[in-house]
């Protein structure tokens, strides 16, 4: 089977449609991965024995090999091929997946977790390479990019209410089992009807200096995060991770800068538009999954919600990723710049989290929680599909895996510091209001007044961190709005940077 097919630049691949289905079904499954595995695991530490100190490597330990290890995926993408490294990807994803539903010990299910971030480095930015080499024509590549951005918005929401299913009428084992059909179909799919283009193959050989460097620093990166959330930001681990992390990406930059064939071309990074989409899109993930967690310990722990309707409570975000992303983003963005739609974009976001700073106690979700999920799916969805299709436009074929991988990056390093960091702002607001309201508790008239003052506790450190995540989401339409140049599709002169003259060697929708 030949991994690649020629055919004439000018004629699009009559299977494209098909193949945005099986790619799209990979993205998914990868996103839905990131959250289904959350509400299934307090069922899984019971069942396993898996202690309180251990039971958030189940997540780390994901975070941390799909994290550390995405660029090096985005290079052996464009080394060895885009669809042969996503059958890989999507099988060894699988496997990882059948070991971890079937795992009978800690060891067992924290192996399987960081197998499937290798695997899943692999497959992410491979998937959406494919996607950017696959639509070239501007107004089939907003549609199919705003589909994918859809997936990739709502995915993880999507795994909160399938999560709730699976561990509530089924096992938490199937959280992990129910990976392994998605992958069968999109890789028999991806063998059937996904053909890539041949001249996009990169044959230098690996920068292997590059790939032990950035992993090793985005690793101490995330891991520092996570240590900060259990330690203290100002505990010697928690900071010797942090430098460590800025000694190896400083190093890491130098090494770009030298070597003849770069694991991340700096080019790719410092064109000022794919520069001002890594950056904001990484902020804006970084106050979306503050969302997700606490919003799901709020209705859980505080309203008494069930997995399920903790779940289905989501999917009018859902709903409005969806309705962002293929009617507003895709429809617009052959019409006016990137920024007018990503500023805007997570500035709407933003009014929806500024919305569930007000939830207490007793809030209706139809009142209050309902719009605010609504105005952030919108406001997400419009500023992903745009943000992910700039970012892979203007590249060479050559480095469209890597530049795919900077993606998926962006968005996995700022969930894994958004959770940490906003996780240890709750926390300690929580801890503040607690302390100062000691009397109030000691003298409680009851154990029910006793509790609803816990619970308000827990509520005010909430907003608190929702509030942090409202002015990070600000910050991210103002970065986009100030680095993002790229004029519409057609426009003459309005792109700038690196790569802005290569217009000759792919399609480009924004230039």
């Amino acid at each position: 089977m030949s991994q690649t097919d020629a055919r004439p630049a000018t004629l699009p691949d009559p299977r494209r449609w098909k193949a945005l289905i099986f790619i799209g079904l990979a993205q998914l499954m990868v996103v839905l991965d990131a959250t289904i595995v959350n509400i299934a695991l307090p069922s899984a530490q019971r069942d396993l024995g898996i202690s309180d100190g251990n039971r958030q490597w189940v997540i780390t330990a994901y975070a941390l090999a799909f994290g550390g290890l995405l660029l090096f995926g985005g290079r052996i993408a464009d080394l060895w091929g885009r669809k042969r490294t996503f059958i890989v990807g999507l099988t060894g994803f699988a496997l990882a997946s059948a070991l971890g539903g079937a795992a009978v010990n800690t060891a067992m299910l924290l192996g399987s977790r960081a197998l499937q971030g290798v695997f899943g480095a692999l497959l992410a930015p491979a998937a959406l390479s494919l996607l950017a080499v696959t639509f070239t024509e501007a107004k089939e590549r907003a549609k199919a990019f705003g589909i994918y951005g859809a997936i990739a918005g709502g995915g993880g929401a999507i795994g909160l209410i399938l999560g709730g299913f699976l561990t509530e009428y089924m096992n938490w084992r199937w959280t992990f089992f129910v990976n392994i059909p998605f992958a069968v179909v999109a890789a028999t799919g991806a063998v059937m009807v996904i053909r890539e283009p041949a001249e996009g193959r990169n044959r230098n050989k690996l920068d292997v200096p590059g790939v032990l460097l950035v992993t090793t620093g985005l690793v101490s990166l995330v891991y520092g995060f996570t240590r900060a959330e259990s330690n203290g930001w100002t505990a010697g681990s928690t900071l010797g991770l942090f430098a460590a992390a800025v000694v190896l990406l400083t190093a890491f930059a130098v090494v770009e800068r030298t070597v003849k064939a770069p694991l991340l071309p700096l080019r790719v990074v410092l064109d000022r538009n794919r520069g001002g989409v890594y950056l904001s899109l990484g902020m804006a993930v970084i106050g979306m999954f503050g969302l997700f967690l606490f919003l799901t310990y709020y209705l859980q722990v505080v309203r008494g919600y069930s997995p399920v309707l903790t779940g289905v409570a989501f999917l009018p975000m859902v709903a409005g990723m969806i309705t962002g992303s293929t009617q507003i983003g895709a429809r617009l963005m052959t019409r006016v710049p990137a920024r007018f739609l990503m500023a805007p974009g997570f500035l709407t976001a933003s009014i929806g989290m500024f919305l569930l700073t007000h939830i207490g106690l007793d809030t209706s979700y139809p009142a209050l929680i309902l719009p605010g999920l609504i105005l952030m799916g919108l406001g997400m969805g419009t500023a992903f599909m745009p943000a992910m299709s700039l970012a892979t436009h203007g590249v060479q074929p050559r480095d469209a895996g890597v530049a795919s991988a900077m993606v998926n990056t962006s968005q996995q390093v700022g969930g894994a510091i958004g959770t940490a960091l906003l996780n240890t702002i709750a926390a300690s607001a929580t801890t503040t209001w607690l302390t100062s309201h000691a009397h109030a508790l000691a003298t409680a008239a009851s154990p029910e007044a006793a509790k609803a003052l816990q619970f308000q506790g827990m509520v005010h450190g909430f907003t608190t961190a929702i509030w942090v995540s409202f002015g990070i989401l600000v910050a991210a339409a103002t970065v986009a709005f100030t680095f993002i140049n790229a004029g519409r599709p057609g426009a003459t002169g309005a792109g700038t940077g690196s790569d802005a003259a290569k217009v000759d060697e792919v399609p480009v929708l924004v230039h």
